[in-house]
């Protein structure tokens, strides 16, 4: 059983995050930057599914060179190996463009099944497990709470507001996660250490065959306009009933833009 398992690494959303404003992006190089954490899941369930299935697990990540820390940190946990797609070109790209660059470099690999998680929490779009089973024309299995392969066939239980769907499909497919999956483990002292000698294969555009002048921020489909910090914190304001206090309130969030 081969596994990928995609990881992203992003802001720490514990810290603060600033934009940079000469691109309007995030300002990822001053920022504390982690694994994704749903994505914790989706390590976890891959390395499950190995333990019980045999096989290995790849990590799969595009991003800049600190990313490298996310993969050590995916390779601790207990996968086997890496693959890191980074380009300078990449930078600013949107979901889309990602998606692209993912089943790119997936089209290059041997898999039975890849896992991510649900979302990411600097965008929480929700998007690119569905994005990648369009490109690569393979079922979707989303927003497991519960994972089993078997004979061929993985299936999940869909976490809903009411309960679960039961759904399966034919591998190879694509399983999304929730943090109500399992309790990923914390890297022990001897898997870090080991994390150390396992392969990490860099990877460009070029080596994947992606045209640079379809990623990019100068070529995403979305971007960032302006932006505006936090205003101070002000006075409050003190409404005074006098037969009319709902509607005062009412005009008060009007004027807030929260009604």
């Amino acid at each position: 059983m081969n596994i990928v398992v995609l990881v992203k690494q992003v802001p720490d959303s514990g810290s603060e995050r600033k934009m940079d404003p000469a691109d309007n992006t995030v300002a990822r190089a001053a920022a504390d930057n982690v694994v994704n954490e749903i994505d914790e899941y989706a390590i976890e369930e891959a390395l499950v599914v190995k333990e019980a299935q045999g096989g290995e697990v790849t990590v799969l990540t595009v991003g800049p060179d600190s990313a490298t820390d996310a993969i050590r940190k995916a390779l601790s946990m207990g996968a086997d190996k890496a693959v890191h797609v980074s380009d300078e070109a990449i930078k600013g790209s949107d979901a889309v463009q990602i998606s692209a660059v993912l089943a790119a470099a997936l089209g290059q690999l041997e898999y039975d099944l890849v896992i991510c998680g649900a979302e990411a929490t600097d965008s929480q779009m929700s998007v690119m497990p569905a994005l990648l089973a369009e490109r690569l024309g393979l079922p979707q299995l989303s927003g497991a709470r519960k994972l089993t392969v078997d004979g061929g066939v993985a299936r999940i239980e869909r976490q809903t507001d009411g309960g679960y769907w039961a759904v399966e499909a034919p591998l190879p497919a694509i399983v999304s996660t929730w943090d109500t999956i399992n309790e990923p483990r914390y890297p022990s002292f001897k898997g870090i250490m080991a994390a150390k000698k396992k392969p990490v294969e860099t990877k460009t555009l070029a080596d994947l065959g992606v045209d640079a002048s379809l990623v990019g921020q100068a070529n995403a489909t979305t971007q960032v306009v302006d932006f505006a910090g936090r205003p101070p914190k002000g006075e409050g304001v003190k409404v005074t009933d006098e037969g009319d206090g709902a509607q005062k309130f009412v005009d008060f969030l009007a004027g807030q833009k929260i009604v």
